[in-house]
């Protein structure tokens, strides 16, 4: 939006120009879904505890998370409401993979929202059946995956890459394309969503593999920089760092709010929503293998929920009774029944997502 307005006036004024580069706009972007947070955060949170929009506590978690009972839930309209107008105002709204994203992203917070209205005016922890949950990302999912193909101009922007090495991709075919795409996008999903569990927790790492995605998309996105460092050319693809800087933007905004004791928790509606924003966007700039590296808390916090529940049910058929890995799954409530302290399991699975996403980020040299 504000991007056509500069060029409408660089006709008379060329200092206009400079809103033409994405790294400016990325930055704005940051800055205003920064400071949307910081203005109506706290309106936010006082109509949400108005209204006791309160967060329901599985009685079979951890006793220490009972006092978190009432804590204000759903902030995550607060995350998608600053990454769309920040989005908006910032990004070239021509660009088709600008749209693909918003739509995923904002639709799998719409499945967030019906998730949560459920668990706070019904008082249902559980909220949305998995059944519904999984049709509605399954539509969305394989949707984006048949739109980026079919309108897929080159074939890198259908291949597979494998970090590490220059010359090694995958041509994945129409089939093979579609399936990893749902696979990327929805698992990645419901991973950020099993990861937010503790305060920060899964907001901190998702902003760094944000960030992160955005250098990918800038120089996915540029021919020589592309060329130069080996990776596929997507063209229009370096608009999204614009929308990956909204959304580490939008995310630090809301750790303002969600760091230890939080005011307002997260919910389903932001953390659908943005694990689906990471796969979508990896997808596009083809670093699907890079996200799983980055994202490594993530994946961690969905094996170990896999396994837990694999084994147990394994174990319960053979010898009558359910066998468990891990003290707790997720595997963050395990260390807490270890004995850590909520602060010490966050900031500790911070420090090793900032580790992956370095890893992650030499792929982009280390070929």
């Amino acid at each position: 939006m504000l991007l056509e307005l500069a060029r409408w006036l660089a006709h008379d004024i060329r200092g206009f120009n400079v809103f033409n580069y994405i790294t400016l706009r990325a930055v704005m972007a940051t800055l205003t879904a920064l400071g949307i947070s910081f203005l109506v955060g706290p309106v936010l949170i006082r109509k949400l505890t108005q209204y006791k929009v309160g967060q329901s506590v599985r009685d079979d978690g951890p006793q220490t998370h009972l006092v978190k009972a009432g804590t204000p839930t759903m902030g995550g309209t607060l995350i998608l409401v600053a990454i769309a107008i920040s989005t908006l105002l910032w990004a070239d709204l021509e660009n088709r993979f600008v749209w693909v994203v918003l739509i995923v992203t904002l639709g799998f917070g719409i499945i967030g929202f019906v998730d949560d209205w459920r668990k706070v005016v019904y008082r249902n922890p559980k909220g949305l059946s998995a059944k519904e949950k999984y049709f509605w990302q399954t539509v969305l999912g394989f949707g984006a995956a048949a739109y980026l193909w079919s309108t897929a101009t080159t074939s890198a922007e259908t291949t597979l890459i494998i970090p590490f090495f220059k010359t090694v991709v995958l041509p994945l075919g129409a089939v093979g394309f579609i399936v990893l795409t749902y696979l990327v996008i929805v698992g990645s999903s419901n991973a950020v969503n099993l990861t937010d569990g503790l305060d920060g927790l899964a907001i901190m790492p998702t902003v760094l593999v944000s960030s992160a995605l955005a250098v990918f998309a800038y120089v996915a996105g540029h021919l020589y920089f592309s060329k130069y460092l080996g990776i596929p050319y997507v063209p229009g693809a370096g608009e999204l760092a614009v929308f990956c800087a909204a959304m580490a933007g939008a995310g630090l905004g809301f750790l303002w709010f969600n760091a230890y004791p939080a005011e307002v928790f997260m919910g389903d509606v932001g953390a659908l929503a943005l694990g689906a924003a990471l796969g979508v966007v990896a997808v596009i700039v083809r670093q699907e293998i890079v996200l799983f590296i980055m994202g490594g808390v993530f994946v961690m916090e969905t094996l170990s929920v896999a396994t837990q529940v694999t084994y147990f049910k394994y174990t319960k058929k053979r010898y009558g009774e359910g066998r468990r890995i891990f003290l707790m799954a997720p595997l963050h409530h395990h260390y807490e029944q270890k004995g850590w302290k909520e602060t010490q399991v966050v900031v500790r699975f911070w420090i090793i997502t900032m580790m992956l996403v370095l890893v992650g980020l030499s792929t982009l040299k280390l070929r």
